[in-house]
């Protein structure tokens, strides 16, 4: 959020002196506070809207499996986007002219809404692009936790610290991950493509599942190439053929590194 803003503010500054440059060569001269309304309505709409646009990357990331619905939700998030921005800026822009004894078209903006919808919809794929880049590299630089470690837990407002050795299996719900500790399971708001990344020790067995390779008791394998997972605590789990060699090669070996 700080960066957008910050380089929010740049893109701001460099157009409204480069609006006071082109109105005043072609002869269309407009005093400073114009651009300055008209840049800045846009950019609080977009601030505005930044963290929903986020949240929707983040609910929906692209990813090869299930290409047709991200791409839908991100077509359809793409264009309630620009709309909702077009018809924001346009009624903030009204309101600011206003208040000088101006008048300004509330929904002017409407009609250039082809050309807005092209940086609109040039903004939105930056983000799509960029923000699932920058997790993942943020997930990386953040120290793997091992079997000794303390693992901060935060849950909306509680906070729970809990051992990374007690954890057995994590498993993908939502938005969030199930820390199970044999006993019960902690919500942890987390992807588990980042768990994977800050826990060391464990080992993907399944496309929403992780487990301890300390934790492991036996490895049944499927015709199929599918197997189950028997942990020391009595649980038993399913992998899926995907990871199978990745386990038999890693998850039994306390020496062998993370990915």
């Amino acid at each position: 959020m700080g960066l957008f803003m910050l380089f929010a503010g740049g893109v701001i500054i460099v157009d409204i002196f480069t609006v006071l440059h082109d109105r005043a060569r072609f002869g269309q001269p407009v005093a400073w506070w114009e651009p300055t309304v008209w840049e800045v309505s846009s950019g609080l709409v977009l601030a505005v809207l930044l963290p929903a646009m986020l949240w929707l990357i983040r609910r929906w990331p692209p990813r090869p499996e299930r290409p047709f619905t991200w791409v839908a939700v991100h077509i359809a998030g793409g264009l309630a986007f620009s709309l909702i921005h077009v018809v924001a800026m346009g009624l903030l822009r009204s309101a600011a002219y206003s208040l000088v004894g101006g008048v300004y078209d509330a929904l002017g903006p409407l009609g250039d809404w082809p050309y807005e919808l092209r940086k609109d919809l040039l903004i939105y794929s930056g983000a799509l692009v960029c923000y699932p880049l920058w997790r993942q590299f943020r997930a990386r630089q953040a120290p793997a936790a091992s079997q000794g470690d303390i693992l901060e837990v935060r849950d909306g407002a509680r906070r729970v610290f809990l051992p990374v050795g007690d954890i057995r299996w994590v498993e993908a719900a939502g938005n969030y991950v199930e820390l199970h500790t044999g006993e019960n399971a902690v919500l942890h708001r987390a992807s588990l493509a980042q768990m994977e990344q800050r826990l060391a020790g464990f080992v993907r067995i399944h496309r929403s599942r992780l487990v301890s390779r300390a934790a492991i008791a036996e490895v049944e394998t499927k015709s199929s190439g599918d197997f189950n997972l028997r942990l020391t605590s009595g649980e038993r789990l399913a992998g899926s053929r995907r990871f199978r060699a990745g386990l038999l090669s890693r998850a039994l070996d306390p020496a062998a590194a993370p990915d």
